[in-house]
């Protein structure tokens, strides 16, 4: 029996309020200790609960009480609502059964190796045992040939955010590149001197705004560059057909949770060949968001098939692979990649659209993905595909944006091809702490004097992207000075996030 559940994974699942969180414990543990449940049958049940106490409640079952007192909650007005992971866990229940109950895929029915494979870990002393676990599940896959974990790793689902994995050249992980395809960065720098934002704040918030859209329901009618939507791929599979017109009324706009339009001043500390600009400040435009409502429902539905193809242990259940040689495989393959075309498009809309407004073209567009797989070749020869789930890719002369928060900087930086990293660094800063614990442990009041001591301005956003929820970008960079070499820094000014919608989710 593996360690106790805790109340940090119970509240990945779900928004529990701190005075359940003991009868959630004692439920949740009880069940995995005495009944000898395996976790992820405990969390299955926990979140199929809370999507219908109802029912749960008026029928005998091992949850009986728990569901009288969340219904009781419910009818009450107050609703224990899920995570988009526990919505997750719900919406892939058929492709996580027991192996008695799925007799037919047993032929697809893969064990852990029990050599697990040695893998890198960069700042260690900051990263959550959480996360460490899930990599070690991840590097214990059959088709696992490297991995790696960024400084700024935390626990997600299957594997951690900020974790690289390897795998075999025709194995693709659905849930090892995230639920947000190609979730990327984007930074325009303007040759405008930087105290146009103290001169003309007013104007520089009124086009963010004006050319900005949030939100799962966030749609434009006005486009800059529709190009992308022409692409033949969008005729590819019927899945794909099925979400493209979705896809072009959600084209140039970002998502929720941590996506952000920000202006802010940009240092560049050094002449380098491959920024290709001058040493000093400038006024830039930095963007985070990825593939909007396609690559969540891309990511949805080939993780479920990914699970139901590849029958795996609990415990590795969401890390199930679809072969490239087959039909399915294929399929998210094209439609993978055409997310990553989306999600670029989906920057570079807002981006136009907002030179367009300040009458300038940047000197320089720096962008990258930081939630895909690439086909590449690893320092020994081996052919690989590497899943980078909020992870930086760092190549020799290859150029990256690292983000901090809405008040700390991010950084540009050039990659150093580490090969113990897989050629990756770190996608941001890095949580320390869920949404559900910052939305209940902070307040409004001490995130407004952070943002009031650096002179930000922010445009929605809400308690669970506070500074405080973040580490120090300071000791991530310092932490991965072997893989990357820093170029410049970016200075958050007026940051324009989703408004706070807590009954909406988020989607990042």
């Amino acid at each position: 029996m593996d360690t106790p559940i805790t109340i940090e994974e119970i509240t990945y699942l779900a928004n529990v309020p701190e005075h359940l969180h003991a009868a959630f414990l004692r439920v949740a543990n009880g069940l995995h200790e005495r009944a000898k449940y395996p976790k992820e049958k405990v969390f299955l049940m926990l979140v199929k609960m809370l999507n219908d106490p109802k029912k749960y409640a008026y029928s005998k079952n091992k949850l009986t009480n728990l569901a009288k007192t969340v219904y009781d909650l419910k009818k009450a007005g107050t609703e224990i609502s899920l995570t988009d992971d526990g919505k997750e866990l719900i919406y892939n229940e058929e492709a996580v059964l027991t192996l008695e109950e799925k007799e037919p895929a047993r032929k697809n029915t893969f064990n852990l190796r029990e050599d697990k494979l040695h893998y890198a870990v960069f700042g260690k002393e900051q990263i959550e045992e959480g996360a460490l676990a899930q990599m070690e599940t991840a590097v214990s896959l059959p088709i696992s040939v490297a991995g790696a974990l960024m400084p700024d790793a935390h626990q997600g689902y299957g594997l951690p955010i900020g974790g690289v994995l390897a795998t075999e050249p025709d194995k693709v992980i659905p849930y090892a590149v995230g639920v947000d395809i190609a979730c990327r960065m984007c930074m325009s720098v303007f040759d405008i001197p930087t105290d146009y934002l103290k001169r003309e704040p007013h104007f520089l918030k009124k086009i963010l705004t004006e050319n900005t859209k949030f939100g799962m329901g966030g749609e434009t009618a006005r486009k800059y560059d529709e190009s992308v939507m022409d692409q033949p791929e969008w005729q590819a599979t019927k899945t794909i057909r099925s979400l493209k017109d979705k896809a072009y009324r959600q084209l140039g706009t970002s998502g929720t949770g941590n996506h952000f339009v920000e202006w802010g001043i940009v240092e560049v500390f050094e002449n380098d060949p491959l920024l290709n600009l001058p040493k000093g400040e400038y006024l830039s435009l930095l963007s985070h968001s990825g593939s909007r409502g396609f690559g969540g429902s891309v990511a949805n539905y080939y993780s479920k098939l990914a699970m139901q193809k590849t029958v795996l242990p609990w415990q590795a259940a969401h890390l199930a692979w679809l072969d490239l040689n087959t039909e399915e495989g294929q399929e998210y393959w094209i439609a993978m990649n055409l997310a990553g075309d989306y999600a670029s498009a989906n920057h570079h809309e807002i981006h136009n659209k907002m030179a367009k407004s300040l009458g300038e073209k940047p000197l320089k567009m720096i962008e990258n993905h930081h939630n895909f797989a690439w086909k590449e070749t690893l320092a020994d020869g081996r052919e690989v595909i590497v899943h980078r789930k909020g992870a930086t890719p760092a190549g020799s002369d290859e150029l990256g944006i690292i983000p901090g928060s809405m008040s700390q900087p991010g950084y540009v930086i050039r990659g150093k091809a580490n090969a113990a990293s897989i050629n990756s660094a770190s996608h941001g800063a890095g949580r320390v702490m869920s949404r559900t614990k910052a939305l209940s442990t902070t307040t409004r009041s001490q995130m407004n004097k952070i943002l009031q001591d650096n002179g930000i301005q922010l445009i929605g956003g809400d308690l669970d992207e506070s500074p405080m929820v973040y580490k120090n970008i300071e000791d991530v960079i310092a932490a991965q000075s072997d893989l990357v070499h820093v170029l410049a820094k970016f200075s958050p000014k007026i940051v324009r996030m989703a408004d706070a919608n807590r009954k909406e989710g988020r989607e990042d």
